[in-house]
Parts: C-alpha cells; sequence; structure tokens
C-alpha cells in the first residue's frame, strides 16, 4: 500500500513519526492530536513547573497549552522544531499569567539585577572581566545540589523578573541554545545573552556560599 503523503513539508528537526501525527491532527483526527499531545505534556508540565514553582499553576499553563495547540496547529509552519514551537506557547502563557499578577509576587526590580551586576563585574580597577560567567553546569552547584540548595536556588529563581526567569530556564535548566532561546522568547540573540548573564550574576549573587570550590 503506498503510503499517505504528508500535506507540508517535514517540520524542521520533527521525526517522520511526530510529523505524521501533526498532519493527521491538523487534518481534524482527534485521536492524533491526542497522541501528540501527550508525546510532550510531560516537558510542558516540567517546563512550566520550573517557571512557576507550584504545581497547581503548572496544571493551569498545561491545560491552556492544550487549548492553545488544539486551536492553532494549523498555524505551525514548520520552520522550527514542533517542541520549539510548544516552548514559545508555554513562555506566551506564563507572561499572560505575569500580567495578572500570578508569577512575580516576589521579584526583585531589574535596576537590583544590574546594580549586581556592576558590583559583581567590574574589577578594583573599574573594568568589566574579559572571562564570560559560566554555566550553573560547570561550577559546584551540580555537585552540591541537596535539598537546602534546591531550596535556596528555588528560591531565588522567583526572586528573578519573569523575563530574566524565561531565560535562565531556557537555556541553564532546559539547556537550548541562545539561537532556539531567541526564537522561543521572541527576543534578539544578543538580548538572550544579556538577560541570561545578567541572571547568573544575580544568583551567583544569592548563592554566593555555594558557588566557590
Amino acid at each position: 500500500m503506498e503510503k499517505k503523503q504528508t500535506n507540508d513539508r517535514t517540520p524542521a528537526g520533527t521525526d517522520e513519526a511526530t510529523a505524521e501525527l501533526i498532519d493527521r491532527a491538523r487534518s481534524g483526527d482527534s485521536e492524533s492530536f491526542n497522541r501528540l499531545f501527550r508525546k510532550y505534556e510531560d516537558t510542558i508540565f516540567s517546563f512550566a513547573f520550573k517557571v512557576c514553582r507550584d504545581r497547581n499553576e503548572a496544571g493551569e499553563t498545561l491545560q491552556d497549552t492544550y487549548v492553545n495547540v488544539f486551536r492553532n496547529l494549523k498555524q505551525f509552519d514548520g520552520r522550527s522544531k514542533f517542541s520549539t514551537w510548544l516552548y514559545s506557547i508555554v513562555v506566551n502563557n506564563c507572561l499572560m499569567k505575569r500580567r495578572r499578577g500570578k508569577l512575580e509576587k516576589n521579584a526583585v526590580s531589574i535596576e537590583e539585577i544590574i546594580a549586581r551586576e556592576r558590583g559583581a563585574d567590574r574589577g578594583h580597577d573599574g573594568n568589566m572581566p574579559s572571562e564570560p560567567l559560566p554555566r550553573w553546569r560547570n561550577t559546584p552547584l551540580e555537585q552540591a545540589m541537596d535539598s537546602e540548595l534546591k531550596t535556596r536556588l528555588d528560591k531565588a529563581i522567583m526572586k528573578l523578573p519573569l523575563d530574566y526567569r524565561l531565560v535562565f530556564i531556557l537555556r541553564d535548566l532546559e539547556g537550548k541554545s541562545a539561537e532556539e532561546t531567541s526564537r522561543i522568547t521572541k527576543l534578539t540573540v544578543p538580548a538572550v545573552k544579556s538577560r541570561l548573564r545578567r541572571a547568573r550574576v544575580f544568583l551567583r549573587e544569592e548563592l554566593n556560599e555555594y558557588m566557590t570550590s
């Protein structure tokens, strides 16, 4: 039997099985849509939980994302990975929750982050150091993730303004590249790098006792 042809080209970075589910779901096959969403629901929930640190909020975001994907799947153009498109929807839902005041109750001001960055990054001669700040995986954090530190890190991350928190989580916790984070957040790559650096500086200051070997 001749294999069914899809209506669109295979989305970038998407395997054929997923591409076929996407095609069938676009055609109105509800079972294919549910199978497609189930493949990613754990990833969506995990990312949402990292952003809000609340299971109820993460579950609400998962439900919102399900509705968004169901309504807008035909708009997915395949020029990026399907997972990238999903992450962008979750980010948008988180930003909408921020506007309703749910995700930044304890966030510090951006001015405080900038002040911390300037204080931490300037040497005795007043010049900015040439060495970039390390990823978290290159610090003692990776070897010392005990329950106390995890609690401290969670609280420190929640102090970041949401725009910075999202970039930090995508880059350092989810392992996304600067380019993919740019596509997900709709920021420029330089803006992603700037926000990531400031987030790392702020968190380094918050967890200073753990950041030294």
